[in-house]
């Protein structure tokens, strides 16, 4: 049985780091925090129709065993693919409203969550605050490389960099404009977060 110590780490980590272990063992354990956690594996597991046992070992202590039986499960496509089917639109450095806090932690776990997708899409279009997600400094940059890296083009308006003062510091995909931009949307399904 493989083991994940998941302590600590927040949505959507546990989930993510157990479908991966998913596809190369056939029985996992992970430890972690915080009921939410077990909540959120035991839906992944029914929907991958796999057997699920949580346990409470303290007030901040959790274990989950999912078990495929003998052998690893097919849980997604083995291949990332960037496809025409959607656009994803960020036009905040954070996500929701509410607590800005919050919002920039729920950014971060959408756009890790998005570079972790099996189906990606086929470019993620910033403009105002959301251009700050493309430059140096930003705690998002390995995700939007490696949607990069999958096919993914990383697009940020042009005006909106020059307005904050950031056009010489983008550090991930390339400049475009409102044009462009409308022109994605309209030809699209549009993601947004």
């Amino acid at each position: 049985m493989f083991k994940i110590d998941a302590m600590g780490d927040v949505c959507p980590l546990p989930v993510i780091k157990a479908r991966k272990a998913l596809k190369e063992h056939a029985q996992i354990f992970i430890t972690v925090d915080n009921e939410i956690s077990t909540q959120n594996l035991s839906k992944m597991a029914t929907q991958l129709g796999l057997p699920v046992e949580v346990g409470k070992e303290s007030a901040t202590s959790y274990r989950v065993y999912i078990g495929a039986g003998d052998k690893a499960v097919e849980v997604a496509p083995s291949a990332r693919v960037a496809t025409d089917d959607y656009v994803v639109v960020i036009n905040a450095q954070t996500m929701g409203v509410g607590d800005d806090q919050l919002g920039y932690a729920l950014l971060k776990g959408f756009t890790y969550s998005l570079a972790e997708q099996d189906t990606l899409p086929s470019h993620v279009l910033l403009y105002n605050g959301g251009v700050h997600l493309s430059v140096e400094g930003s705690e998002v940059l390995d995700d939007l490389n490696a949607l990069v890296t999958a096919g993914v083009e990383i697009l940020s308006c042009g005006a909106c960099l020059d307005f904050y003062g950031l056009t010489e510091k983008l550090a991930v995909g390339e400049v475009t404009n409102m044009y462009r931009i409308v022109e994605l949307m309209s030809q699209h399904h549009v993601v947004r977060p």
